[in-house]
């Protein structure tokens, strides 16, 4: 039996990903920050009673926590997906942010180094380490220059060279996945289309009156969660490693986003949007778009979400969600 470990597991493409290999027969080992004795692992509650599922709560930064489970699992391949994933957030928090995304990342990748050096290793990179800065018509690649412009693409800038140095220098199986932006109903309240969908659904319920955001601007190519996670998988599935951007292709400002979620809801933006200068960054990339086309010739990947049908899908599953409540 193939055996994958996924940090981060009970967030938004942790969870998809660990349904993804549950279904292909693979041993999931889930790891995840303790949570709260009251709180509850949403997005895998439903996982904990399925046989191959083994879960595992702890800090990627304890290089203790990762060696026990490489000795005790030897597992085929281990996706690091935990991170701590906000950029606004990690303004007010860089040295905690370089502390998980960076050297939390070169702890896994030296542990693997010593005790299963086998094991095909997969980094959630992302969209942030280009900075919006001369993307190109036809969207960012792999060829793309970084311009991070944030504690948050700093650091994953480091993790991003950590794989590829180990990739080197230890002929170590490891990948960057260069994801662009991609959401899901799993996707957490505080990031910019789930504060739309679910403000709009609150407003729709009588449960607000407005949605407060900062900055409608940036343009952003916006995916669907469940297939980002099939282009991870599909990566560790080469005959050699590599690093591979994916994204749609295709996207729309924040403004767009928000004003057909209105039209979905009969809102009008004008109504309902409200500025706050608490979510306004010190400085904000406003531009990006991806070019995918090395992985869809490479792993034969295609997305099956436009931004549309994403937005439309976690619209729906929050109005359904509050009126349950």
């Amino acid at each position: 039996m193939l055996i994958a470990v996924i940090t981060g597991v009970a967030g938004q493409d942790g969870s998809y990903l660990a349904e993804l290999l549950l279904e292909k027969g693979y041993l999931v080992i889930g790891i995840t920050r303790r949570h709260g004795v009251n709180e509850k692992y949403k997005n895998i509650d439903h996982l904990f009673g399925h046989d191959n599922f083994r879960f595992i709560e702890g800090d990627i930064s304890d290089t203790t926590l990762i060696s026990r489970v490489l000795h005790q699992h030897r597992p085929h391949e281990w996706y690091n997906l935990a991170a701590m994933s906000h950029v606004g957030q990690s303004f007010r928090e860089p040295l905690a942010t370089f502390d998980v995304d960076a050297r939390a990342v070169i702890g896994q990748l030296e542990s693997i180094r010593q005790i299963s050096p086998y094991t095909r290793f997969y980094q959630a990179a992302t969209s942030e380490l280009f900075g919006g800065v001369g993307c190109p018509e036809e969207g960012y690649d792999e060829d793309s220059s970084f311009n991070p412009r944030s504690p948050y693409a700093i650091a994953k800038l480091a993790a991003y060279w950590a794989v590829r140095n180990y990739r080197v220098a230890y002929n170590m199986f490891a990948c960057n996945g260069i994801l662009h932006n991609h959401s899901s109903p799993r996707r957490g309240y505080d990031f910019a289309t789930r504060k739309i969908t679910r403000g709009i659904a609150k407003v729709v319920l009588g449960l607000e009156s407005t949605i407060k955001m900062g900055n409608l601007s940036a343009f952003r190519d916006e995916g669907h969660a469940k297939d980002y996670c099939k282009a991870m998988h599909l990566m560790l599935q080469q005959e050699r490693p590599d690093d591979y951007l994916i994204a749609t292709g295709d996207g729309a400002t924040i403004e767009d986003m928000f004003r057909y979620v209105c039209s979905l809801a009969d809102l009008s933006i004008e109504d309902v949007y409200e500025v706050d200068e608490r979510f306004m960054r010190p400085s904000d990339v406003q531009y990006l778009l991806g070019n995918p086309q090395k992985a869809m010739k490479e792993l034969g990947w295609r997305p099956e979400y436009s931004w549309k049908a994403l937005l439309k899908e976690m619209y729906e599953n929050d109005i359904a969600e509050l009126q349950n409540k």
